[in-house]
């Protein structure tokens, strides 16, 4: 029986350890580019490189049901605010509603005392017009690059806190980015942060700039592949630096990706003067895929989502919790002490208890929509499209063959009804 005492305090412990998380805690969020489930090993993925995102999930946690919006710009409009981009008017590609400017993610946590910054893609306006967009969306610094105005690989056009570097000659973006973040953290090790990597990997060059931008050193852009292993890379260089700085246990590492992966990248210009963008298909589970970037399908929308913090977020843990891309801001507020937007109904729901282990996330059903006028919610199992096509996804992961009204089963009459219900508060999307 004396042994009893030394193992209860031992078991004590260990609960302990997990159990007090930092008041305000350092937030390190990767949002990649164009990257679906299918690329990452820790998801069943096959045909890249990607041991330290591996590494991530294996020691917190993955979340097997996160859903953005099919394209990037609309997942961006949803992250920012909190809100459903039908419900704010839709809001045109490459804008941000100048209304919400002071609603965003970075504005609440800045209002929670934190230092914040944004490295890599922007792409809620053209920065040439408006180089102060990300300070007033709260972002203390920004380095980002000039989407659809210049390279964001070789020789970027880099904004750099209102002005275009000059130093980018002969450099690489994705290592420009990461480097400016490191030095941002380190430069406010001493009071709780928020770094933002909006990454340029592993989406493809722009091709609507009036000439090709740059080459790699192989005469020619990035693969896929490349561009996919390269990603792992970067993010093992926030990683290890978080540990020589020895804030790891202070910091909540979370990674996303805006929409799937894209179904083709460019890789060259053609004799024939053309760009050659060849499809892009992957290894997922022992079946070859293409990427569904651009569809309501699960290869356009469910991305995956790994949260890692040491001493916080118990390691080894899968979820089949719902998170859509509406839920980043409250879950960031609830993590920083930050307040959410005042007289702002908000679609998202914060999973700060999942993480922090306390419980798990509230939502009962993801949305997604599209830039034309298609709608879907769902559950885990079920999906209803704006539309009335009814799937069973357990069955029917392709959506090949709807339930038709009148056949459903109880459970399924259940979530049809629920989902209805979602639907109809929902504003309809307008054709733009």
């Amino acid at each position: 029986m004396k042994s009893i005492g030394p193992l209860i305090l031992l078991f004590s412990f260990a609960l302990n350890t997990f159990a007090a998380a930092p008041e305000k805690p350092n937030i390190l969020f990767i949002l990649a580019d164009d990257v679906g489930r299918e690329v990452l090993g820790c998801y069943g993925g096959e045909s890249y490189k990607t041991p330290h995102l591996d590494k991530l999930a294996a020691g917190g946690l993955r979340f097997e049901h996160c859903y953005s919006m099919p394209v990037c710009h609309p997942s961006r409009i949803a992250l920012m605010t909190g809100r459903y981009p039908a419900l704010l008017g839709n809001p045109k590609w490459g804008s941000f509603p100048a209304a919400e400017e002071g609603n965003t993610f970075a504005q609440v946590v800045k209002r929670a005392g934190y230092a914040t910054a944004i490295a890599g893609k922007w792409q809620l306006c053209l920065m040439k017009n408006d180089k102060l967009q990300p300070k007033r969306m709260g972002f203390d610094e920004w380095s980002v690059f000039g989407w659809h105005e210049g390279p964001r690989y070789h020789d970027p056009m880099i904004y750099q806190n209102g002005e275009v570097r000059s130093d980018t000659k002969g450099k690489y973006g994705p290592d420009l980015y990461v480097e400016y973040l490191i030095e941002f953290m380190e430069r406010n090790r001493e009071r709780p942060f928020f770094a933002c990597y909006s990454m340029a990997l592993a989406h493809d060059v722009t091709d609507d700039i009036g000439k090709p931008v740059p080459y790699g050193p192989d005469n020619r852009w990035l693969s896929y592949e490349e561009m996919a292993n390269d990603m792992d890379v970067q993010i093992g260089k926030l990683i290890a630096a978080l540990d020589w700085m020895k804030l790891r246990e202070q910091t909540l590492i979370l990674y996303t990706t805006d929409n799937g992966t894209a179904g083709a990248s460019y890789l060259r210009v053609g004799e024939n003067g053309k760009f050659e963008r060849p499809k892009v298909f992957s290894y997922y589970h022992g079946s070859m895929v293409q990427g569904g970037k651009g569809k309501l399908n699960d290869w356009g929308t469910r991305v995956p989502l790994i949260a890692n913090w040491p001493g916080v977020i118990k390691p080894k843990q899968v979820v089949s919790d719902l998170v859509d891309f509406s839920d980043f801001l409250p879950t960031f507020a609830d993590l920083t002490g930050g307040k959410t937007p005042k007289n702002v109904e908000l679609n998202g729901q914060s999973f700060a208890k999942r993480l922090l282990g306390k419980g798990i996330a509230p939502r009962k059903w993801a949305y997604s929509e599209s830039r034309g006028s298609a709608q879907y919610v769902r559950t885990q199992r079920y999906k209803l499209y704006n539309d009335s096509r009814f799937f069973d996804l357990s069955s029917d992961p392709e959506e090949r063959r709807p339930i038709k009204t009148g056949t459903e089963l109880n459970d399924a009459m259940m979530a049809k009804r629920v989902l209805s219900a979602a639907l109809a508060k929902l504003k309809p999307l307008g054709r733009e």
